[in-house]
């Protein structure tokens, strides 16, 4: 039997991850600024940006390079800690 805190995934992978704030003409480089504390090499490129139908909010799928489960937490804590983050999933 394996150890309950081995991870599903193999690491260092590129993990999407998936960030929703209120419309703001800075969301997507201050997004891009708080994912590249933590992954220098980060594809900027390589995001995805889908306005909400209202236009009220904008939703943002960037992936990051995860070197470990605890580098992956630390972005997500980051994001999630962002006053214009609503969601991170």
């Amino acid at each position: 039997m394996s150890p309950v805190n081995e991870s599903l995934f193999e690491f260092p992978c590129d993990f999407p991850i998936k960030v929703m704030g209120k419309s703001h003409p800075d969301f997507t480089e201050t997004i891009i600024a708080v994912v590249q504390q933590f992954d220098a090499g980060f594809d900027v490129a390589r995001i995805e940006t889908r306005p909400s139908s209202g236009g009220n909010y904008v939703g943002l799928t960037v992936t990051v390079r995860a070197l470990s489960r605890e580098h992956l937490d630390d972005i997500y804590r980051a994001l999630t800690g962002h006053p214009m983050v609503s969601v991170v999933l």
